[in-house]
């Protein structure tokens, strides 16, 4: 070898040297970091929440409307932050935290809401036997389950479907359940839901011994636990997406955490944002065996949501920015919802600074009409949607002419086909809008995700008036006007002149 390439080789095996040390250095760091919003170690949990693992997990976004999820004691009952924040302020240990540092068993605990009247629920070293759960497999092709009923779908614990280990317990001989009536009637309450799976997961779990504690597999990053009812439905699944999102802030979850779903649907399309929102996926029927969380929460139902429970009790609320609300907190007013809908548009990689150039550049304008389609959403779905608008197509011509025709801007009408579009395409859309029209259905939750700037022009049925659509408008602080039909069929110049003052308060 010369000296020019034993100059070379020594550069080469330097410049190796020098990254391996880096990658050291970063990964080390990395592991041992933890979240400034809550330092679980610090709190007496041993290494129960790692950063890193076999599946990594994803960061949380930096988003504009973030506002801090720390709780505290004085959150007022029925305020905006206890309906869509951190309400839960009342806590009870079944396993205290203590107990597990000394000795390495289990810990759980629930935080409840006064407002909401339910809980979220957590605990370290939580072991699963799926074989103790009576639902079918879940995540099946949807053409392979057809005609496959909803109780198939539907989990039935049997006790020790979840366990804990306690310390100075002998063998399971001996049966005994972590939370008795009492606790689950206090911090679980059935409410206004028919069959409440979480609180039936929760009397499943039973307290074993150190030498029955066995398991197949460990899952070390923080993992949700949750149960989906109306699962192809996007209102009911954004309620599930927010109630996880908040269990995930709450119990103050450093990354973005792993999802299983304790149910035994099959796949819909909807599954694109849970993966995209979330680390990753698993149904509980997938493991092969007993499994072991390090850390798992309960997620509560969407039901219990205040999405859903607006719908039939007053929810005084209004969106403001978190800016707002920074200099000036009122409990009249809230930035969750645009918290959230932020959340779901980084997830998917579009831009969420709300100072971002507006929408119509050069005049353009896009004007989203959302569709109602005939699809096959779930095994016992015969394909065919309910019909809200009887001439939907017939006004979406006269928009399409209209849009043509418009002198003073440039006016775009999107065929919002959302039924064959991906999740990603969808929520593309709406952040493209500056007018969002279409009849009430499911797809306009969607709203969710829209700017701040984003008008909502809803056609409502006599046959469908529902506020579901209103208040995500109210809570997220969107203009938003209604077209209150007698029937279902929309007179086209009534929606075009409702759509040229909405232009005109646009500059257009």
């Amino acid at each position: 070898m010369n000296k020019k390439h034993a100059t070379l080789f020594k550069i080469l095996l330097a410049l190796f040297a020098l990254n391996s040390i880096t990658l050291y250095l970063y990964f080390s760091s990395s592991h041992h970091h933890h979240d400034n919003r809550r330092d679980t170690t610090a709190e007496g949990f041993p290494a129960i929440i790692p950063h890193r693992g076999p599946h990594l997990s994803k960061p949380w976004p930096i988003i504009p409307s973030y506002l801090p999820w720390s709780l505290t004691s004085n959150v007022p009952s029925k305020s905006c932050e206890a309906y869509f924040g951190n309400g839960f302020t009342k806590s009870a240990d079944v396993l205290p935290a203590k107990a597990a540092v000394r000795s390495g068993s289990s810990w759980f605990r629930c935080h409840y809401s006064w407002t909401l009247r339910s809980s979220i629920c957590e605990g370290g070293k939580i072991r699963m036997d799926p074989g103790k759960i009576k639902m079918s497999r879940g995540g099946e092709k949807l053409e392979d389950v057809i005609g496959r009923t909803e109780d198939e779908e539907m989990p039935e614990f049997e006790d020790g479907a979840f366990e804990v280990e306690a310390e100075g317990r002998g063998s399971r001989s001996k049966t005994k359940k972590l939370a008795g009536e009492e606790f689950l009637n206090e911090f679980l309450p059935v409410g206004n839901v028919v069959k409440h799976t979480m609180r039936e997961l929760v009397r499943s779990i039973v307290v074993a011994g150190e030498t029955d504690f066995t398991c197949q597999e460990w899952v070390e990053e923080p993992t949700l636990l949750i149960t989906r009812f109306e699962y192809a439905n996007l209102f009911h699944t954004v309620t599930d997406w927010y109630s996880a999102y908040v269990s995930s802030r709450v119990t103050g979850l450093p990354n973005r955490p792993h999802l299983v779903f304790v149910d035994g649907h099959c796949e819909t399309q909807l599954e694109e944002t849970w993966k995209t929102l979330f680390s990753s996926l698993r149904y509980a029927k997938n493991f092969s065996g007993p499994v072991c969380f390090r850390h798992a929460v309960l997620s509560p139902l969407g039901y219990e949501t205040a999405l859903f429970k607006g719908l039939s009790e007053d929810i005084d609320c209004q969106g403001a920015s978190a800016h707002d609300l920074w200099q000036s907190p009122d409990d009249k007013k809230t930035a969750r919802l645009s918290e959230f809908g932020e959340m779901i548009r980084d997830a998917f990689g579009f831009p969420v600074n709300r100072h971002h150039s507006d929408k119509a550049v050069s005049g353009h304008y896009n004007i989203l009409f959302v569709r109602r389609e005939d699809y096959l959403a779930h095994p016992r779905h015969r394909g065919k949607v309910e019909s809200r608008l009887s001439n939907e197509q017939e006004v979406f011509d006269s928009l399409q002419k209209w849009a043509s025709d418009h002198q003073e801007c440039k006016v775009n009408l999107v065929n919002g086909l959302f039924a064959h579009m991906s999740m990603k395409e969808q929520v593309r859309a709406i952040q493209d809008a500056s007018v969002i029209i279409g009849a009430h259905g499911a797809g306009l939750t969607h709203i969710v995700s829209a700017t701040p700037n984003t008008v909502i022009l809803e056609i409502i049925s006599s046959f469908f008036r529902r506020p579901h659509f209103q208040l995500i408008a109210q809570w997220k602080g969107l203009e938003y006007h209604a077209i209150n039909l007698d029937g279902s069929y929309a007179n086209p110049g009534v929606v075009i002149d409702r759509l040229n003052k909405i232009m005109r308060s646009l500059g257009c």
